[in-house]
């Protein structure tokens, strides 16, 4: 929480103006499952620059690993992923980083930012099982369900904490103050607030495709559920899992697609993409 200041009322004005026209320019788009998509609040741009913010407000917040062979582990994993996705999305590089929390948790953020949990170790135990958990994060990036989000939620005082942001990271803290008086913006613009149901969902379709198509085993996605469900102790699930599906329907559906996705796995692996991260 930052120190309330008074605001210059041109500000407000230019503001508010600049949130009409943002709300003016949302549009419709097809989620890869052929979902009707709400989208175009902010600009992919703008998008990208909330997520480097994001990515260093938790970078402020939570220690880094120490561990040099944990991060390499994790930088093996995120670059075989994205080297299946489509070229726009590989532009500029992704950054991760591993924060020391025991939560089994992990994102991924516009602008090419993965953050990952230590306690996911605890759940993904193989090379393979981490791919799904990426895999499926950043699904939720190339799929553009931070942008449908921050479409969904942006009312008049969403777009002013949007847009404060925005200014606050071009023109200085003063700008940003505008937008943090009700508390974190990049946690209430959706940024590191779980999806929907149906969003979890297409990201589960979208990762587990990634990881066959980067030669990871797409059958131990099915692994990495049941030892989360595990984890849960058969009640309320991690953080994580907090809005997903049900986790039993959930796994029935992983291990359909696992076996429909052999052939890519087989596929990428024939053709040398057979990753040695861990």
């Amino acid at each position: 929480m930052t120190d309330r200041q008074t605001t210059p009322p041109v500000r407000v004005a230019t503001l508010g103006l600049a949130c009409s026209l943002l709300l003016s320019a949302c549009a419709t788009t097809t989620s890869s499952t052929g979902r009707k998509q709400y989208v175009g609040a902010v600009s992919q741009q703008q998008l990208n620059q909330l997520g480097v913010q994001a990515f260093d407000q938790v970078k402020g917040q939570k220690p880094l690993t120490q561990d040099g062979k944990q991060s390499a582990y994790v930088r093996c994993v995120v670059d075989a992923i994205v080297r299946e996705l489509p070229p726009q999305w590989q532009q500029g590089g992704w950054e991760e980083a591993v924060f020391v929390d025991k939560n089994p948790n992990a994102f991924a953020l516009p602008g090419g930012k993965v953050g990952i949990y230590t306690g996911i170790f605890d759940v993904a135990r193989n090379q393979d099982q981490l791919a799904a958990v990426i895999g499926h994060e950043i699904g939720h990036v190339i799929d553009n369900h931070h942008n449908e989000r921050i479409t969904r939620q942006m009312g008049a005082a969403g777009a002013v904490q949007v847009l404060g942001a925005l200014a606050g990271a071009k023109y200085g803290e003063s700008g940003s103050n505008i937008a943090t008086q009700g508390g974190s913006i990049l946690a209430q613009g959706g940024f590191l607030l779980p999806g929907t149901r149906d969003q979890e969902t297409e990201a589960d379709v979208v990762g587990q495709r990634l990881m066959a198509q980067a030669g990871f085993d797409p059958r131990q996605a099915v692994d990495l559920w049941q030892n989360m469900l595990t984890a849960s102790g058969g009640s309320r699930p991690p953080e994580w899992l907090s809005t997903h599906p049900d986790p039993k329907s959930r796994i029935g559906e992983l291990r359909k697609r696992a076996e429909a996705l052999m052939p890519t796995y087989e596929q990428s692996r024939a053709a040398g993409r057979k990753p040695k991260c861990g």
